[in-house]
């Protein structure tokens, strides 16, 4: 794992040596065994690149790297698995001739793309990667980053200089960076609570979508950007091929295929473990980690004290089960608390997913031991594992059938009350109906079933779920809210059923822009590299042809998958209801974080800078200081923004001053 920045000035030739190495400096965190620069003058075409030594320590894998014929200059970041594979699939084209100068997969991509071509290149290989790759011969720049999104690649041009990197800050230690913020961007994060791609917090600056390739040619101001691989079209392949054999062979074959992806992604030339937190997926990935190991894995969680937040003990249970070498940590709300200062240059630009906070806590446990740890994400968005699948799998047929403008007119009757009368409502009924007056906040749950009620559609019930300002737009001063996936560029997925539309479209949005950068900053941010075995393509591929009732049964999802993991751990020690990830942000909002948060929600300060319309929010911190409703989300996501706009001023006016 490492971290890559660079610039090409056609018309500023030059590519001073001390810009290149404070961009490098900025993701220091992403490689920090060693960096370096390859420079062309003449082409005013810099790269840069920072180590986080995996595969060949040696130098034979120091980076930027320039081909056999010295023809392509690359800088990557990520990791090929079949690297070996495709090494002997060129010695084989070429008579067995070839020779390597180490064993790093930087040097077999390299050689495959001289070989083979870029596209051909990128659908042979197996991995997580995103790269920069330079041809001397022609002066064209290519970007290329993989199928489901794991590593970041940002990149646009700023006044005549095209910018790219891993991260957001190294664009921003170039001179000609402008950083002027995107009012449309940051209406998409108040609703998602991340920005989804291609956008991202600054005008100018674009995400490079997963599956894609970019070139930029002489003379070009707008890249060429292509797909060599497509979450919909995958999915849509999938359902229209579907597997024909018993529940018992595909649960025989969903096991090899993740037994050979686990057992590529442990292979590396420094410790390595996982994340485990005794759910289905982490528990699985673990297993299999085991059965190939010859030594207990190296296994990781963190736990808290406080009610219905903490998965430790059944981390612990898994871990004794399988016989790992297991580290857990108990963290306090204090040392939770204590992270949300770090929130902003960890993620630069604004994140607003609250289980960033244990994420990084759990990365900074495993880094004291290891430099690889393997994850369970992705299970959920494959296999049918989210709350919302379930739901929609047995309401939303019954909803649908119900002409559209009644459920209207009962939406409409939920609505008429305030939540706070329902909730006095129920109150009241508790004191006639024994255990009718137990349900916390019904008014906030009346009122968000009654937005289910008004949904016209499975993609509107959909955009609705995974909203948290339903009307962003009108938060933001002068914004406008740009087309995504999810609104005015919907795909079609041909064939999928309404759960599987929602998985695919999560596939696209929710795992690569809130999920993968999520986990990419948090580890990086101590750098540790993080693998991902359910997002081997084949195993992706592969998901997308089982049939729909081996993911979703009896009301249960990711069924085939806790097959699989039966055959290693007792069903007692994994079988309990879904926890999320997360931290109590709504009562720490009341307590320890509500003197930071009022600062930051200052009507005075919110008029001075500019972004947001205080009224809103100013109603809803009210609202939820005095406990009438739980208004968390909304809330972090706006205190999200504002923490990242100081640390976004503060960051300017250094580099600024430093320049």
């Amino acid at each position: 794992m490492c971290g890559l920045a660079g610039f090409l000035s056609p018309t500023q030739l030059g590519a001073p040596l001390d810009v290149l190495e404070r961009m490098a400096a900025r993701i220091s965190h992403r490689g920090p065994d060693a960096d370096g620069f390859w420079r062309d003058d003449a082409a005013g075409i810099g790269l840069a690149h920072r180590r986080l030594s995996i595969l060949d320590l040696s130098e034979a894998g120091s980076q930027p790297m320039l081909s056999s014929s010295g023809r392509f200059v690359i800088v990557f970041n990520g990791e090929i698995y079949n690297h070996l594979d495709v090494r002997r699939q060129l010695q084989k084209a070429q008579g067995g001739l070839a020779s390597w100068r180490g064993h790093s997969d930087t040097e077999t991509l390299l050689a495959s793309f001289e070989l083979l071509g870029v596209e051909a290149t990128l659908k042979l290989a197996i991995g997580m990667f995103a790269f920069a790759l330079w041809d001397r011969e022609t002066s064209s720049l290519t970007l290329g980053r993989d199928r489901l999104g794991e590593k970041p690649l940002y990149y646009g041009w700023q006044g005549d200089t095209f910018l790219f990197g891993s991260e957001l800050k190294a664009l921003q230690a170039h001179p000609a960076f402008s950083a002027e913020i995107d009012r449309g961007a940051l209406s998409l994060f108040l609703r998602h609570a991340y920005i989804p791609a291609p956008y991202s917090i600054y005008r100018g600056i674009a995400k490079l979508l997963p599956g894609s390739w970019l070139v930029l040619s002489p003379g070009q101001r707008d890249p060429v950007i292509s797909q060599y691989w497509s979450a919909a079209t995958t999915a849509e392949d999938g359902v229209a091929n579907r597997f024909a054999g018993s529940a018992e062979d595909a649960t025989d074959q969903l096991e090899s295929l993740l037994l050979d992806a686990v057992g590529r992604q442990m292979v590396a030339d420094v410790p390595l473990g996982a994340f485990l937190s005794g759910g289905i997926d982490s528990s699985t990935v673990v297993a299999l980690m085991q059965k190939q190991s010859t030594r207990p894995v190296k296994t990781f969680t963190i736990g808290f004290r406080e009610p219905g937040y903490n998965e430790a003990e059944h981390a612990m249970a898994v871990a004794k089960h399988l016989g790992t070498e297991h580290t857990e940590l108990y963290v306090s709300a204090e040392q939770a608390q204590e992270v949300v200062s770090r929130l902003p240059e960890l993620y630069d630009e604004p994140f607003g997913d609250s289980s960033q906070i244990p994420t990084f806590l759990v990365a900074q446990l495993a880094r004291q031991h290891v430099t690889v740890s393997l994850s369970g994400d992705a299970g959920d968005e494959l296999f049918c594992g989210y709350n919302r699948y379930q739901l929609t799998g047995k309401l939303w047929d019954k909803l649908a059938g119900v002409p559209q403008p009644l459920r209207q007119l009962g939406a409409s009757l939920l609505t008429s009350l305030s939540p706070a009368t329902w909730n006095s409502i129920g109150r009241a009924a508790g004191t006639l109906i024994p255990g009718a007056g137990k349900v916390a906040l019904l008014g906030d749950k009346l009122h968000k079933g009654a937005g289910v009620l008004a949904s016209k559609s499975v993609d509107d019930l959909y955009l609705g779920l995974v909203s948290q300002w339903q009307d962003p737009a009108s938060v933001v001063v002068g914004a406008v809210e740009p087309p995504t996936l999810l609104q005015g560029h919907a795909p079609e997925l041909r064939g999928l059923n309404d759960v599987e539309r929602m998985m695919a479209l999560d596939l696209m949005t929710y795992l690569p822009d809130d999920i993968l950068a999520k986990v990419d900053r948090a580890a990086m941010g101590v750098s540790l590299e993080t693998r991902v075995p359910f997002l081997d393509h084949r195993v992706v591929e592969w998901a997308w042809r089982l049939p729909h009732d081996l993911k979703l049964r009896d009301g249960k999802g990711k069924w085939i998958l806790r097959q699989v993991l039966y055959r290693h751990v007792p069903q007692g020690l994994v079988e309990r209801p879904k926890m999320g990830f997360g931290v109590p942000i709504d009562s720490w909002l009341r307590g320890p974080l509500r003197q930071w948060a009022e600062a930051l929600l200052a009507e005075a300060r919110l008029e001075k800078e500019g972004y947001l319309h205080p009224a809103q929010i100013r109603q809803k911190w009210q609202e939820h200081l005095s406990g009438r409703r739980n208004w968390q989300y909304q809330l972090w996501n706006v205190l999200m923004f504002q923490s990242w706009l100081e640390n976004h001023q503060n960051t300017a006016q250094v580099l600024t001053n430093s320049t």
